[in-house]
């Protein structure tokens, strides 16, 4: 598709600075950029780049005042990256997409798919499922028992969806998620074994969830493990039984979740961040990247860091002071000496 920055000004009720007329087709990044393509400028780590941009337009922020010429047409807006969010989200829509079911996948006679599904080959769609419209499932795909899809949700190639499990509108499961395998749940027995609980819950996703390739999120041992609306998931998340994640919350790669915490809204999990089991943690908590939290924090909007979690705050000071230990050491040892020295001496 093609856009004028007249058109692109309007959809992002922006300002332009330059030739409302001039178009772009495609996206480049900003380092990158090529002549009818359109780049933005959120983060001023990257202002080097747009004086010798050859994008056809740059999105900027309001804020942006330039140093000195430069050669794309400039449209400001409140935010350069959510606007850039906005203009991508109307291309996707405007892509042609694929509807229709393959002869090659299985769909049981029982299960009711919406209009205009697209179901790729080697699908497989069980007993009693319900598929909302305009839903797409790609190739080798797995829906389980009882399974409930809402309108509009795309699945990735090697989606399992196991039996009961309910997915909102609009969720998108990349390649390789599982949803509703059975929690970690076992029992000691006096001799010395392990015997398996068996997880009779289901996982429901509310509107608007977006689970990254090969995360998991297991099944309830009773009840539900809930992930409420709009909660965006990285890859290789682990998500355990009866979990809840509470609105909006973010997780990013290789985080973890145990067994029936709950995550309050808002709240942002950075890179391998884990949590224990049996918590409660409050709206709009933030975790440093490798944060380990070992028990429930009820105070909201506060950033932690390390492990066991503290206030970010703390946890940089004490940084600083962990890489002096060898001098202190050394420090503390010189002053034993001397005290051994004067206690000597005193005797």
């Amino acid at each position: 598709m093609e856009f004028s920055a007249q058109q692109v000004a309007s959809f992002l009720n922006g300002e332009i600075i330059g030739d409302p007329t001039v178009s772009v087709h495609d996206f480049s990044k900003i380092e990158e950029g090529q002549t009818g393509t359109l780049s933005f400028l959120s983060n001023p780590k990257y202002n080097q780049y747009i004086y010798d941009c050859n994008s056809s337009i740059v999105l900027v922020n309001r804020s942006f005042v330039p140093e000195k010429e430069v050669k794309a047409t400039l449209i400001k807006v409140d935010n350069a990256y959510e606007s850039l969010a906005v203009l991508m989200g109307i291309v996707e829509e405007h892509k042609p997409k694929k509807n229709g079911v393959s002869p090659l996948a299985f769909i049981s006679p029982t299960a009711r798919i919406g209009a205009n599904v697209y179901v790729a080959p080697y699908v497989f769609v069980g007993d009693h499922v319900e598929i909302g419209n305009y839903t797409t499932i790609d190739a080798s795909a797995y829906i389980g028992d009882g399974v409930k899809v809402g309108n509009n949700c795309q699945l990735h190639a090697g989606v399992k969806i196991e039996k009961e499990c309910v997915v909102g509108n609009n969720c998108i499961l990349h390649a390789g998620v599982v949803i509703g395998s059975d929690g970690f749940g076992f029992a000691p027995t006096d001799e010395g074994t392990y015997r398996k609980i068996p997880q009779t819950g289901n996982v429901i996703l509310e509107d608007n969830v977006e689970v990254g390739a090969n995360a998991t999120i297991d099944r309830a041992t009773l009840g539900s493990t809930i992930i409420r609306k709009g909660v965006k998931i990285d890859n290789l998340v682990q998500i355990a039984h009866n979990v809840e994640v509470g609105e909006n919350t973010v997780i990013a790669a290789q985080s973890g979740v145990a067994g029936s915490t709950k995550l309050g809204k808002q709240c942002v999990l950075a890179g391998q961040v884990g949590i224990a089991g049996h918590l409660e943690i409050a709206d709009g908590s933030i975790f440093g990247a490798q944060t380990g939290v070992p028990g429930s924090l009820k105070t909201p909007n506060q950033i932690y860091q390390g492990y066991p979690a503290v206030p970010a705050g703390i946890f940089r000071r004490a940084t600083v002071v962990f890489k002096s230990l060898p001098e202190l050491q050394k420090t503390v040892f010189e002053l034993q000496k001397q005290l051994d020295e004067l206690k000597s001496k005193k005797k």
